[in-house]
C-alpha cells in the first residue's frame, strides 16, 4: 500500500481525538461537583435505608462472578476459531485443544474443590 492511502485515516484519528478532547475539557469545566447530602446519600429505590450499605459479600458470589467472565472469554475465543476451521493448520489446532483442555481441567478442579457448590 502506499503512504497516500493512508492520509484520509490519520486525518479521521486526528479529527476524533481532537472532538474527544474537546468534549471531555466541555465536561470538566461545565460539571456541577459541589457535594450535597442528596448527592452522597445512599438511594434505594427513594426510601430511606434499612442499614448500611457497606456490607460484605459471600465470596461465591466473586468466585461464580469469575468463573463466568473466565468461560465467557473463553467463548470469544472459539468463536472466531470455529468459523476458520477449514483454514486452520495443525499448529493452530493444537494451541486450541490445549487451551481446552487447561480449561476444562481447571473447571474440573473447580468442581471437585466444592467451589460450584451453593451452600
Amino acid at each position: 500500500m502506499k503512504q497516500e492511502e493512508f492520509i484520509p485515516i490519520i486525518l479521521i484519528r486526528i479529527i476524533r481525538i481532537r472532538f474527544s478532547i474537546i468534549l471531555l475539557t466541555i465536561s470538566i469545566i461545565t460539571r456541577n461537583n459541589i457535594p450535597e447530602a442528596e448527592k452522597i446519600s445512599i438511594y434505594e429505590c427513594g426510601f430511606d435505608p434499612l442499614k448500611t450499605s457497606r456490607l460484605p459479600f459471600s465470596i461465591k458470589f466473586f468466585l461464580i462472578g469469575v468463573l463466568f467472565l473466565i468461560f465467557d472469554l473463553e467463548i470469544s475465543y472459539i468463536f472466531p476459531w470455529s468459523a476458520t476451521m477449514k483454514e486452520t493448520k495443525l499448529i493452530r489446532f493444537i494451541t486450541m485443544i490445549l487451551f481446552l483442555i487447561i480449561l476444562t481441567l481447571g473447571f474440573i478442579y473447580e468442581w471437585l474443590k466444592k467451589g460450584l457448590d451453593w451452600e
